[in-house]
């Protein structure tokens, strides 16, 4: 059975990728880079780290990349993080996982303030063991660094003790590296084929269908 959860936030538990997106896009905007929307839209999921090379060169990243993720950041908390909703059951989700004693741990390529914050926002905060971040990882998603700060804070656990949820390709991915089991959810926009073909094992539309099967979710193996 699964005795520890790590679940990622955005797009997960938190309706935000759109939000980022658009952050993201003003930020490049201001730069003088007009970045398509859809193309950002399939880097949520990635940190700054990550998403930066997608759309700029080595000389414009080392010039202006600090002050352009920085940027994305100030314009995604002023304009968007009030608009930010949990998606429904999460709450419920959570206190079923750990009526069954199972830990949860959150793994997020924010920083550690975003994360406090969106735990409040999931109103999840009071059921989670452990929480890391970028600050915890020397590279973000789909690097497993944050998988394997997140396996330190709860003690190194059996791998196949540990289940990973995520939205995006990137979770998976960064699961696999740290050879860890995932399942996805399509509420972040991703579509089950691609979250599949990058080796999430099960696919739920949110977090209320992964409460609706829990117990299965739990008891199974690899």
């Amino acid at each position: 059975m699964i005795k520890n959860c790590i679940f990622d936030i955005d797009g997960t538990l938190l309706d935000s990728n759109e939000y980022h997106a658009q952050a993201w896009l003003e930020a490049f905007a201001a730069y003088g880079k007009r970045i398509p929307l859809k193309k950002l839209r399939r880097c949520m999921g990635e940190g700054a780290d990550q998403l930066l090379p997608e759309f700029l060169d080595k000389k414009e990243i080392k010039k202006n990349g600090k002050e352009l993720g920085k940027l994305a950041g100030e314009i995604f908390k002023r304009k968007y993080l009030a608009k930010v909703r949990p998606f429904p059951k999460v709450r419920q989700l959570f206190k079923t996982i750990r009526r069954r004693g199972v830990r949860i741990a959150l793994a997020s390529s924010g920083d550690a303030s975003e994360v406090k914050k969106y735990g409040k926002i999931a109103r999840v905060h009071d059921l989670v063991e452990h929480s890391t971040s970028a600050d915890d990882a020397d590279k973000s998603k789909p690097s497993p660094d944050i998988f394997h700060a997140a396996l330190k804070l709860l003690g190194h656990p059996k791998h196949e003790l540990v289940l990973v949820i995520g939205d995006s390709p990137f979770d998976a991915i960064a699961a696999r590296k740290a050879k860890l089991t995932a399942i996805g959810v399509r509420c972040g926009g991703f579509s089950r084929k691609i979250l599949k073909a990058h080796g999430c094992r099960d696919v739920y539309k949110d977090p209320a269908d992964i409460l609706r099967n829990i117990d299965a979710i739990l008891l199974s193996a690899r």
